[in-house]
């Protein structure tokens, strides 16, 4: 089975490297580390939706790429994870993903296929990378843990010109179950934050990774 990523939504998530698009009900949430936060509430679920513009200085974006596909990796320098892995369920691809939540909260479990595109637009190196959730039967749910049905994601990062890269990140997720107001909005105003200035750093150890891995 293919994995479902049209043309245009690869077109999409790079465009707003060039120019955010917050019409339509978007809002400012929060700048933190040099990071810009945007909202868009969801009527039906009651939940927001975020577009993340960033950078990661003294990373290069191939790198950022590399090190974010690399799913052996992430269980090292993610603490969050709990499970990760992709594996084939009846003829597709799919990656499976477990989150630590703190007590008394269940964890969640994702199933999600994904897919990345080295782009070359008008000689502009852009890597995009998407992902969303994927039914799998297969996979079923485990006791205790809550599984996220809804959960999407495109990211977009080419050169800030530097040595760095400038990243753009849209994402939806409807974790379930009953979770505190401020749990939500302590995640997306720290969790995204923290999560760049920890891949910043495992895309510093990287290469030593990879040498010890041989």
């Amino acid at each position: 089975m293919s994995l479902q990523f049209s043309e245009e939504e690869f077109q999409e998530a790079w465009r707003e490297l060039d120019e955010p698009q917050l019409e339509g009900g978007w809002e400012f949430f929060t700048e933190s580390m040099g990071v810009k936060i945007y909202r868009l509430y969801d009527k039906e679920t009651g939940l927001y939706e975020y577009k993340v513009f960033g950078s990661l200085p003294s990373c290069a974006p191939e790198l950022c790429a590399d090190v974010y596909m690399d799913l052996a990796y992430r269980k090292q320098w993610d603490g969050y994870v709990k499970e990760l892995h992709e594996k084939d369920y009846g003829g597709q691809k799919a990656i499976y993903w477990e989150v630590k939540y703190p007590f008394p909260l269940s964890n969640r479990d994702y199933i999600y296929v994904r897919e990345r595109r080295d782009l070359d637009v008008n000689g502009r190196k852009i890597w995009v990378v998407l992902a969303k959730s994927a039914c799998v039967s297969e996979c079923p749910e485990k006791s205790g843990v809550i599984r996220v049905k809804d959960y999407k994601q495109s990211l977009a990062m080419e050169s800030d010109g530097d040595s760095g890269t400038k990243v753009f990140m849209n994402y939806f997720d409807n974790p379930g179950g009953m979770i505190p107001t401020w749990l939500v909005n302590w995640a997306a105003k720290s969790g995204v934050p923290g999560f760049l200035t920890d891949m910043k750093k495992a895309c510093n150890n990287y290469s030593n990774y990879c040498k010890n891995k041989k």
